[in-house]
């Protein structure tokens, strides 16, 4: 297939280019080029001068593992019954058949990742997948980090029940005493591999298995936090276990920005058009991505879904607009930016030659960002998942 007379966004080295076209075959990105191709074949596209951009990413979600319009029955999100548990795995609580994933198409959503919720400390492992299938296997791009919660949420959880944690102090505890059995467990297996007549291998522990490539940094630790001392003990806990750590939500990243940037950490900022719901979201400001921009933060803006619908996440990059982000930066926090904190950016995040054909389309004019856009084309891994008015 080749798309001509489009006005493409790369998102990469070779930045804007006014009159270019694409070839896609067998599902990625073949060629780009500019002017007039030499050739056109029977499925040719005219985009008609329109905008062609890479697919959106949402870099934090609980799409599929939170249904839409269903209670208890498909919350698959929290397994609250043990404030440790690196052992679960978001992939097998994902219903691809949620319509939810038809609405984040509609709205050129292409990859997201779907996470366990922050009820515990440690909440499980996240997957990266595309917005397109009917099983969850064939969608999956990566197991690409584990999930820890600071502050308020597993504080509150296990309040309510007279357990372990109800103070930060304890919510910290837990999670070093998990990475310190882990780490443990790393080397009493080192120790059999290499010397097995003397060594015997330790008993088998999920949740020191789940915790290895984290410890290897083959994942990264993806931290909730709002608070500016949450982020902080984040980047503390991370420091002492060697780990590759990643900031959600960074509702107080203003605040503290200049060392977010120090530390080199990426945040993934949002839900940003709600309200300050709950006391650790008291520092909520529409400056926050900006800010943290400006002090040289890599930056991925996220709905949260469900506690924003997926279908507003280019709305959210909007609203982070207004509060003084760049709009080129602002479709970088939705391509490039959260592909690379996932760790997916040799797949998808920008067009180039050889990445997945995640595409979309926008007429002449639009603003992809935009609350009444939506694309006229989208594409995933080649496949048109939407086609109107071309």
């Amino acid at each position: 297939m080749l798309i001509y007379n489009a006005e493409i966004y790369t998102i990469d080295s070779s930045g804007v280019i006014k009159n270019g076209w694409i070839e896609i075959q067998d599902g990625r990105i073949a060629a780009i080029g500019e002017g007039t191709p030499e050739t056109f074949g029977a499925d040719c596209l005219d985009a008609q001068g329109g905008m062609l951009l890479p697919g959106f990413i949402d870099a934090h979600t609980h799409l599929g593992i939170i249904e839409d319009s269903i209670d208890f029955e498909g919350d698959d999100c929290n397994e609250s019954t043990d404030p440790f548990s690196p052992h679960m795995r978001a992939i097998d609580g994902i219903n691809p058949f949620d319509r939810c994933f038809e609405e984040a198409r509609t709205r050129g959503i292409t990859s997201v990742a779907s996470c366990p919720g922050s009820a515990n400390p440690c909440g499980g492992e996240i997957c990266a997948i595309k917005t397109n299938g009917r099983r969850i296997d064939d969608m999956l791009i990566k197991n690409c980090g584990i999930k820890f919660a600071l502050g308020e949420n597993p504080k509150n959880v296990y309040n309510g029940r007279e357990e372990a944690p109800v103070t930060r102090m304890a919510v910290s505890a837990i999670i070093r005493e998990g990475l310190y059995k882990a780490r443990r467990y790393v080397h009493d297996m080192d120790s059999y591999y290499s010397d097995s007549e003397n060594y015997n291998p330790p008993e088998y522990d999920i949740k020191c298995e789940a915790l290895m490539p984290l410890l290897d940094r083959k994942m990264k630790a993806f931290f909730h936090c709002h608070r500016a001392d949450d982020i902080c003990t984040a980047m503390r806990i991370a420091k002492e276990f060697s780990l590759e750590p990643v900031i959600i939500h960074g509702t107080e990243g203003h605040r503290i920005a200049d060392i977010i940037a120090e530390e080199e950490v990426p945040v993934i900022c949002g839900p940003i058009i709600c309200d300050r719901c709950k006391p650790e979201m008291r520092g909520l400001e529409l400056k926050n991505a900006s800010i943290m921009h400006e002090n040289g933060v890599k930056l991925a803006i996220c709905t949260d879904h469900t506690v924003i619908p997926i279908q507003y996440l280019p709305l959210s990059a909007q609203a982070a607009v207004k509060g003084g982000l760049g709009f080129e930066d602002a479709l970088k926090t939705l391509t490039i930016n959260p592909a690379e904190i996932l760790g997916i950016e040799e797949t998808t995040g920008s067009l180039a030659v050889g990445k997945d054909a995640d595409l979309q389309l926008y007429k002449k004019g639009e603003n992809p960002l935009d609350l009444m856009s939506e694309p006229q084309l989208v594409m995933i891994n080649g496949e048109i998942c939407r086609k109107e008015n071309l």
